[in-house]
């Protein structure tokens, strides 16, 4: 089906087939006649689109100049009358792009196809010979009507055909048999069709946003716009734009849409195919780059050109799938159910509820009362029994949604729509995606509208930034409802403490919404989060919280994740920045779905359980009182008599236990709690001296779920201890997470490891726990055997990311330290090469806090010299910084 006022006009220079036609009639090896006829078509083709000749001649082109070269081939052999040679599939539509397979059907009329197995044979192999990539089927006229009576796909594949050689008369006895009347109905097949798009599209997350999408099959891609043309040819028969039109099908824009969607995707696979070779659809970031530049992209200030790039391709396929949502549901609504009796509730006198769908009382409701626009959507939030939209409301909906504009954003009736939406206590973020979805939200809050398609070139930012916008809101809201949840036990008691919601979606919809612009995007969001609220007509207090939120998004993440959480300067200088318990709770609920919107994999046990640890800690210092601040030493002790407590209840040789713990140091109480003390201190006293390290694996109890998997090493401290270790653990398949360095007084470890499983989580099960204790065991029981670097392929992706390696060393004069923070690219043995860094450098290690964003890593150590000073000496840090860089950049 042709979009949107095309037509294709054949061009004879791409290919002349009369002259082609006598080449091969006189031609002593037509083999290689064919084959450079093909790369020849190949060429013309390739050079027009690198000029920027339209996609759609080349692709049609391409279709025609086929047709000629197999009609030329056709006449090679001898057929008997009663065969036809078919197009079929997208070469069908007459869409063939550079190594698309080429679909042929060889019809017949008869069951019996011995008359023509010798020609049939010839003729196929022939294709194969000259490098032809062919899927070839021959059916009889019955096999046609039998098979595709039995599956929904071969009778999608034969609707779209071609003669492109042999009797017509075939091809027109087929489609008769395939008719509306003898199977699959117009209702059937959208039915099969429709369950046939869910399944394609679960398989892609049901999302348009990844970060190597397949442009045929996920939602917005071809498919989808082929799903279009498959329903309204079913149901209308073979159509030209006009008749889809005339049939109410569609709009002329909506034609548009699909065309200028068509030729935009189009594109990005014609050049896929060019530049790889083969029928690729996946838009790999070995690829993004490269087309970026193709098209003519350019890095500019703060936005790289594959991001520019991915933008448009994002907002194109994100329009492709609202439309196909829109036209499906208008299809079944509209077309196939039209004439079903449906229950009918007003609302109002603008509004009622058909079958359970919202719709507009007229279709004049929207010029009368733009603010119906928001009205709608308040009315959803109101009515959580209104299942959708009805589609031709969502119609009227795109066709008004110009009506937003600077006089409408302006006036106090809208905004105050827009704030009781927030107020509602519905399930305000399912609302705030529709309005996304229909393209309103955007036209109300233009600076959301710009972060509409916005991604971020890397590994780690796995969604456009409205996208995860939308996916933060909805963690919200999922705490707000799953009150049980043990994944997000503390989000879900928070939120109910949070005295004004409606502050907490505002401050979630403007978190990132200075992204693109230059600059800190949180102080941007927050100027902007600010501006709405005093737009808003929000208290002074609300709007600062609000503002507060926004610029400070990140600080609770960056200090669990990157600080000692442990020290209670840290935690102290936290909760001074934080304030109060309501700041507190908002930013917590905020970060954690922040965290768990941003990727995937990136919540799990471990970050939990720091979350955790960092509001407990916080609270305690809030409500003890900012001034009233924890002696270190008196931290220690209170930690050290806990302990001791505990163990005197189940231990008779507590002195044993007080001489141990002389060498320990006071740090060590600091970094604990108490029942780690106990657990560390059991497995040290119970521990047979056979030469052997202590080895402790313990996963999370079974009251505390979240966590890691604790690895705790006491052994004699020797020279590569770490960097053996890191490496060991890299060989089990497992990542560190946590670090904690320590050496008694009288030269024992007391190390602990965070560790978790490829997947982010904690490895749990006994017999996997005794197999790291095993081998750590055996990898670290000679010291001059300890292994090298692991050796292990770097994943694909990683690849093709280009990490700048910066090395940030300061000073951590409360705790007689050094903070050395590490940027680098992901890497197998990454951490066993900075541990031999440190070994070479005179470095002792104390603490390290790893952090895996993507394609990189954000890295915190805690070191000092071999004598326990802070490394100060300027020279010292340069070496150090130098080195780190020489061995990690390679």
């Amino acid at each position: 089906m042709l979009l949107h006022h095309y037509r294709f006009q054949p061009d004879d220079s791409l290919f002349d087939v009369a002259a082609f036609r006598e080449a091969s009639n006189s031609s002593r090896n037509p083999i290689a006649l064919y084959k450079q006829a093909l790369e020849t078509i190949r060429e013309r083709l390739d050079t027009r689109f690198r000029n920027g000749t339209d996609i759609r001649d080349l692709v049609y082109g391409r279709a025609r100049c086929l047709d000629g070269l197999l009609q030329v081939a056709w006449e090679r052999f001898e057929w008997p009358e009663g065969i036809s040679l078919l197009a079929a599939g997208g070469y069908g539509r007459g869409e063939l792009h550079p190594c698309s397979d080429i679909d042929l059907l060889l019809l017949l009329e008869a069951d019996d196809d011995t008359p023509f197995r010798e020609s049939l044979t010839g003729f196929i192999t022939f294709l194969w010979d000259i490098g032809l990539e062919i899927g070839q089927s021959v059916r009889s006229l019955n096999d046609c009507e039998r098979e595709a009576k039995a599956d929904i796909t071969v009778i999608t594949n034969l609707l779209e055909t071609r003669t492109i050689a042999g009797p017509e008369r075939l091809r027109d006895a087929m489609r008769k048999r395939l008719a509306t009347d003898r199977m699959w109905s117009s209702a059937s097949f959208f039915e099969a069709k429709w369950q046939e798009q869910i399944a394609r599209h679960h398989k892609h997350d049901n999302s348009e946003y990844h970060l190597e999408p397949n442009i045929k099959s996920a939602p917005g891609g071809l498919r989808d716009i082929q799903m279009i043309g498959w329903v309204a040819k079913r149901h209308f028969g073979p159509l030209r734009y006009e008749d889809v039109v005339a049939q109410g099908f569609m709009n002329d824009a909506e034609l548009l849409i699909l065309s200028q969607g068509q030729a935009f995707l189009w594109q990005i696979r014609y050049a896929l195919h060019m530049l790889t070779g083969r029928a690729e659809d996946r838009l790999l970031f070995d690829h993004q780059r490269a087309l970026a530049t193709l098209f003519g992209y350019r890095d500019i200030e703060g936005r790289l050109a594959v991001e520019q790039f991915m933008k448009a391709y994002y907002r194109h396929v994100t329009a492709l799938a609202g439309l196909n949502d829109m036209l499906l549901q208008h299809f079944d609504e509209v077309i196939l159910r039209g004439g079903e009796t449906l229950q009918v509730h007003p609302i109002n006198p603008r509004f009622e509820i058909r079958g359970g769908y919202i719709q507009l009382h007229d279709a004049n409701v929207f010029l009368r009362r733009p603010s119906a626009l928001l009205e709608l959507f308040l009315l959803m939030a109101q009515h959580p029994e209104i299942e959708g939209v009805r589609a031709d409301t969502i119609r009227q909906i795109r066709d008004h949604r110009h009506l937003i504009d600077s006089s409408f954003r302006d006036d106090l009736r809208h905004q105050c729509l827009f704030m009781e939406l927030l107020r509602s206590g519905g399930d305000v973020p399912t609302q705030l995606s529709r309005m996304n979805r229909y393209g309103v939200l955007g036209k109300y809050l233009p600076e959301f509208g710009e972060a509409v398609g916005l991604m971020q070139h890397d590994l780690f930012h796995v969604y456009t930034v409205d996208a995860h916008t939308l996916r933060l809101l909805s963690f919200l809201q999922r705490f707000r409802t799953q009150r049980d949840s043990d994944e997000y036990t503390v989000a879900s008691e928070v939120i109910h403490k949070l005295p004004k919601l409606e502050l907490l979606w505002i401050a979630g919809l403007y978190h990132d919404i200075g992204k693109g612009r230059g600059g800190d995007h949180s102080l941007l969001g927050a100027v902007d989060a600010a501006d709405f609220c005093r737009r808003h007509d929000l208290s002074a207090w609300d709007t600062r919280l609000v503002a507060w939120l926004v610029e400070q998004h990140l600080l609770m993440s960056k200090t669990a994740q990157k600080r000692d959480i442990s020290d209670p300067d840290i935690i102290h200088a936290f909760a001074r920045t934080v304030g109060d318990e309501i700041h507190l709770n908002y930013l917590y609920a905020l970060t954690v779905a922040d965290i768990s919107a941003t990727n995937p994999s990136l919540w799990n046990g471990w970050r939990a359980s720091l979350m955790r640890q960092l509001y407990t800690e916080t609270r305690r210092v809030l409500r003890r009182g900012l001034d009233n601040t924890v002696d270190r030493h008196d931290w220690a002790v209170e930690t050290r008599q806990e302990a001791k407590a505990l163990l005197e209840t189940s231990r008779d040789d507590v002195d044993r236990v007080e001489t141990l713990w002389q060498t320990f140091g006071e740090d060590y109480f600091l970094q604990y709690t108490a029942g780690e003390i106990v657990w560390q201190t059991q497995g040290i006293l119970d521990h047979h001296d056979t030469g052997l390290p202590l080895v402790l694996v313990s996963a999370p109890s079974e009251e505390i779920s979240e966590g890691g998997t604790k690895t705790f090493i006491h052994t004699r401290s020797v020279d590569d201890l770490f960097a053996a270790t890191a490496a060991a653990i890299e060989q089990l398949g497992l990542s560190i997470h946590d670090a904690r360095i320590a050496t008694s007084s009288d030269d024992w470890t007391l190390n602990t490891f965070i560790l978790l499983d490829d997947n982010g989580d904690a490895i749990c099960d006994p017999a996997n726990l005794e197999d790291i204790r095993r081998h750590l065991v055996e990898e670290l029981d000679d010291p001059d055997d300890y292994p090298q670097i692991v050796t292990r392929h770097t994943p694909r992706q990683l690849k093709h990311f280009k990490v700048p390696i910066e090395v940030t060393i300061e000073q951590d004069p409360a705790n007689a330290r050094t903070a050395l923070e590490l940027v680098a690219p992901d890497r197998p043995g990454l951490l066993a090469r900075v541990g031999r860094v440190f070994m070479e450098q005179d470095i002792a290690l104390s603490a390290a806090k790893i952090a895996t964003l993507g394609e990189r890593v954000e890295d915190v150590f805690f070191i000092t010299d071999k004598q326990g000073q802070p490394l100060t000496d300027a020279a010292a840090q340069a070496r150090l910084r130098e080195r780190l860089c020489e061995v990690l950049d390679v």
